[in-house]
C-alpha cells in the first residue's frame, strides 16, 4: 500500500452507497448494483471507473479465508529496530518480504513496525521470527500469538459511525 498523499475523494451518499456494497462483494454485477441504487448501468460503470481512475478503488479481491489453507496461526510481532538514515523504509521492505508477513506499519510510540503474519505450524512461526530477528538493524522482538480471531478484515465503510459518514461526504478532515 502506498504512503496517502492527502487528497481526499470527492464522494456523495451513492458513492458511499456504491463503495460500501463493492468493498463487501467483490463480484461486481452492473445489473444488480443498478437496480440496488437506481441508476443506469452506465451511471454505474462511469462511477466505479471514475474511483478506480482515483485510486480509490485499488483493488477487487476474492477474500480468501486463511484456514481453508492450513493458516491457523495469527502472528502479531513488534519490532524495535536501530535508527539510522532511512532505516523505516529499508527495514520495512525487507521486513514486508519475508514469507508469512502479511502485513507492515511503521509506528510511533515504544515500538517501530507492528508486522502481522501467518504460519501453519509452530516451525515455520519459529522460522518466520529468526528470519526478521536476522534482518540487519532490527534490535529486539515481542510477539504475541492470537488464541481467537473474533473480528477480522471488514472494509473501511463496513463499521462506520453516522458522524464519520458525514465527514467523508462533507470533505472533512477530523
Amino acid at each position: 500500500m502506498s504512503e496517502s498523499t492527502g487528497n481526499r475523494a470527492d464522494l456523495d451518499e451513492v458513492d458511499v452507497e456504491l463503495l460500501s456494497y463493492i468493498e463487501r462483494n467483490n463480484d461486481v454485477n452492473l445489473e444488480k448494483l443498478s437496480e440496488e441504487l437506481g441508476l443506469s448501468k452506465s451511471a454505474v460503470h462511469y462511477r466505479l471507473q471514475k474511483h478506480r481512475d482515483e485510486d480509490v478503488i485499488q483493488q477487487v479481491s476474492a477474500d480468501l479465508d486463511p484456514l481453508a489453507f492450513g493458516f491457523n496461526m495469527l502472528l502479531i510481532t513488534e519490532v524495535s529496530v536501530t535508527h539510522e538514515p532511512d532505516y523505516a523504509t529499508e527495514i520495512g521492505d525487507e521486513i514486508t518480504e519475508v514469507p508469512g508477513v502479511q502485513q507492515v506499519y511503521y509506528t510511533m510510540g515504544d515500538v517501530d513496525f507492528v508486522v502481522i503474519s501467518r504460519t501453519q505450524n509452530r516451525e515455520q512461526m519459529n522460522d518466520l521470527i529468526n528470519t526478521i530477528v536476522s534482518i540487519d538493524g532490527i534490535n529486539e522482538t515481542s510477539s504475541r500469538f492470537v488464541m481467537r480471531e473474533i473480528q477480522t478484515g471488514g472494509g473501511i465503510l463496513e463499521n462506520i459511525s453516522e458522524p464519520m459518514q458525514m465527514n467523508i461526504l462533507d470533505g472533512a478532515d477530523g
